[in-house]
């Protein structure tokens, strides 16, 4: 493989522009690691807290009460600048995709007044009952707090 094809396959980062609802988060002291910059696992937190988030916010999720929850089947994530303590963190937000009883998440973290993400990344929810832990349709509400994230 030449060189050209290695770096036209690697994944860049996306825009400010590329999401449709962002939220702040603010790093903690205890999120940096040994080399000074935030722990990849604390990316994972993030992306789980600006979906769940948005979706409580919206009255389209009850975590405690509701009858369908979302589980985590699929998560990745990419990264292109290290974060760190003390900084605010703004994740964007957008639906990629949205099936039956699944959704494709994708969330992009931006440094405070930087426009290229410092990663992006990916997780798929499915829908399932509470009880059975077996899928089912979207609820109505979440299908159009999920419509206005495409």
């Amino acid at each position: 493989m030449n060189n050209a094809s290695n770096t036209a396959a690697r994944p860049q980062p996306l825009p400010r522009s590329a999401y449709r609802v962002f939220r702040p988060i603010g790093t903690r002291w205890s999120d940096n690691d040994v080399y000074g910059h935030v722990n990849n696992v604390v990316y994972y937190s993030w992306f789980d807290t600006a979906v769940n988030a948005h979706l409580i916010e919206q009255g389209a999720l009850d975590i405690h009460d509701g009858a369908v929850i979302g589980l985590v089947i699929e998560t990745q994530c990419n990264y292109f600048a290290p974060l760190a303590f003390p900084q605010t963190v703004w994740a964007g937000l957008r639906v990629a995709h949205m099936g039956s009883s699944s959704v494709r998440y994708e969330v992009g973290l931006f440094a405070d007044g930087e426009d290229g993400a410092a990663a992006c990344g990916h997780f798929v929810h499915v829908y399932v009952d509470r009880e059975t832990r077996r899928p089912v349709p979207l609820p109505e509400k979440l299908k159009h707090t999920l419509e206005s994230l495409r």
